[in-house]
C-alpha cells in the first residue's frame, strides 16, 4: 500500500519568460502549488502535515512577491517547478520522498512533475 499526503500552497510573483529569444513583457501571476509527498506509515502517519508545510513554506518563501528573472535564468513554470522539487526534496527526512508536484501559473496554465 502507497501512502501520501497532500499540501496546497499558493505565492504571488512576477516574470517576463524569453519566448525564441525574446523576452516577454513582465507580469504576475497568483502561482497555486500541490505537493504530494510518500512515505511509510508509523504511529498512524507517515509525516506531520505542519512540518511538509514548513518546508515547502521555506522554499516558497524565496519566491514570493519576487521577480523571478532575478531568480531564474528563464523562469518558465516548468523552471520554476523543478526548482521547488530539488529544494523541497533537500529538506524532506530521508524516508519520505516527494512523488507529485503540480505547479499553475494563474488559473488555466500548470505544470506536473511526477517522480
Amino acid at each position: 500500500m502507497k501512502i501520501r499526503i497532500i499540501e496546497r500552497f499558493k505565492f504571488e510573483a512576477a516574470h517576463a519568460v524569453m519566448l525564441d529569444g525574446k523576452s516577454e513583457e513582465i507580469h504576475g501571476h497568483t502561482f497555486r502549488l500541490e505537493i504530494a509527498v510518500e512515505g511509510p506509515l508509523k504511529k498512524g502517519y507517515i509525516m506531520d502535515f505542519i512540518q511538509l508545510r514548513n518546508i515547502v513554506r521555506a522554499v516558497i518563501g524565496k519566491l514570493d512577491h519576487k521577480n523571478l528573472n532575478s531568480l531564474f535564468e528563464n523562469p518558465t513554470t516548468e523552471n520554476i517547478a523543478l526548482w521547488i522539487a530539488e529544494q523541497v526534496t533537500a529538506k524532506l527526512p530521508d524516508d519520505i520522498s516527494l512523488k507529485r508536484l503540480v505547479l499553475w501559473e494563474g488559473e488555466e496554465n500548470g505544470v506536473e512533475l511526477e517522480f
